[in-house]
Parts: structure tokens; sequence; C-alpha cells
């Protein structure tokens, strides 16, 4: 069972921060999940929602902000918005992960900083744009991705086969047994999200699931 740290370990320390990266490395996870985006001036940014007004002091959409801009902003304990090179470098050598492509365009640019900062550990791209996966399967075979998917489907694999993904990541409250042996049996890896309470867990664990994507990694059995 891999474990997956949600936004770093979000139950610990607020998501997407260095913070909650160095959070999920002493927690010893798998793979730290974190979220990509893109600012104005085309750096890469570790920040879940489009716009940072949930999360930050600021209003306004990434996209419209210089990465300066961004810079400017605080979270919750006075945390800035790290880039994507500063993710790695605190996950290296020591933890995997899992880079979701929030908007699309930017396996070009993810695949540019990978190779740039000689980032050695395991690398699995998400995201809910199978296009993208798709477009990263083709300039590089052996990627790793995961198709996420928060609802069931009567063809449970095809969404994850027609973008060639190697992994597939399926809200949890959609699965179930028969669910989670298609994917298997289409040569699927199989994650679910985004599971905190251990109830929860438990039931996840029952149903054969590859890994889970939690806040609270450390609740989940190794």
């Amino acid at each position: 069972m891999l474990r997956i740290g949600h936004r770093g370990a979000a139950g610990y320390a607020p998501e997407n921060t260095l913070a909650s990266i160095k959070k999920a490395v002493t927690l010893k996870v798998d793979f730290a999940e974190l979220d990509i985006q893109a600012t104005k001036d085309r750096q890469l940014v570790i920040f879940h929602d489009r716009r940072v007004d949930r999360l930050t002091i600021g209003k306004g959409a990434v996209e419209d902000m210089s990465l300066t801009d961004l810079r400017r902003l605080t979270l919750p304990g006075g945390h800035v918005i790290p880039t994507l090179e500063e993710g790695l470098k605190a996950a290296e050598g020591k933890v995997g992960v899992m880079l979701e492509l929030k908007v699309p365009g930017l396996v070009e640019p993810v695949l540019d900083i990978l190779k740039r900062s000689g980032f050695s550990s395991p690398v699995i791209v998400a995201s809910f744009f199978h296009e993208e996966l798709l477009r990263l399967r083709r300039l590089q075979p052996a990627a790793q991705t995961l198709a996420l998917l928060v609802a069931s489907l009567v063809q449970p694999a095809a969404f994850a086969l027609d973008a060639k993904a190697t992994h597939v990541g399926v809200a949890f409250e959609s699965l179930s047994k028969p669910y989670v042996d298609a994917l298997h049996k289409a040569g699927l890896t199989v994650f679910a999200f985004t599971v905190n309470e251990p109830a929860d867990i438990q039931q996840v664990v029952g149903l054969g699931v590859d890994g889970i994507i939690s806040d609270f990694p450390d609740r989940i059995p190794k």
C-alpha cells in the first residue's frame, strides 16, 4: 500500500508549502502530491486553487500574477507560495512526487524543470486533463502518469487507457471492489483520493487499491 501525502501533508501544515512537503518527508510517505500551475510570466508554482483568495492575503487569479506578485502574498503561518524547483529540492532523495497539472499547457515546462533539476526520486504526473497525460506519454513513453476521475463509469478503464495512463486516481466515494478489480484487469495501478478518516481508510484498503492519497498519510497502513 503506497502512502501519498495530499498537497504535501495538508493535515499537518499549510497545503502545498515547503513546510507541508517537509512534513510529508518526516512521515515517510512514498509520494508527496503537489499541485502545479503557471504564473503570468510562465513560472511554475505549487498551488491548488486557480485564484489566491482562499489561501492567501491577496485576491486574483494565479495566471494573472507574476512570480514576484505571488511572492508578496503569504499563506497561514507566513508561508510563501513555492516554485516547483523549490518543491523538488525539498523532496529530492527523500520521497517521490506526484505532480498534478492543474491547467493545460504545462507538460513541456514540467519536463524541462525535472530535467534541469536532475530530480532523481520517482515522479508520477497526474491530471484531470487527460489529453495532457497523453501528450506526456507521447513525449516520454516511459513516464508514469495518473488519470484522475471523480465518478464511476460504465467502462471503468476506458478513460485511462485512452490517455495511455499507467495509474488512475479515483475519488474514494466512487470506488467499489468490482470497479477496482476492473481497473486492475486493465493493467492499471489504482489510487484512491482523498481519504482522511480512519474508518474510510480501512474501507478503501479492503477494496484492494494500490495506494491512498490523504491529508494524514501516517494513518495509512504500510
